[in-house]
């Protein structure tokens, strides 16, 4: 699976309702949104993309 999914799965299930809310756009996402929501919060993106990455592993 692509790494936005996982980056969006983290945010839906380990986030604050607004990170719920930015998971779930994201995995709809296409790839110049995709682009903003990165570029917008990056700390926030990297944060959870080492979440998905370790949620990836469990599964």
């Amino acid at each position: 699976m692509s790494e936005h999914y996982w980056t969006a799965r983290a945010m839906q299930q380990q986030g604050s309702r607004f990170y719920r809310a930015l998971g779930q756009a994201l995995e709809a996402s296409d790839a110049v949104n995709r682009r903003l929501i990165y570029q917008t919060w990056p700390e926030a993106c990297w944060d959870f993309y080492q979440r998905g990455l370790r949620l990836a592993e469990v599964e």
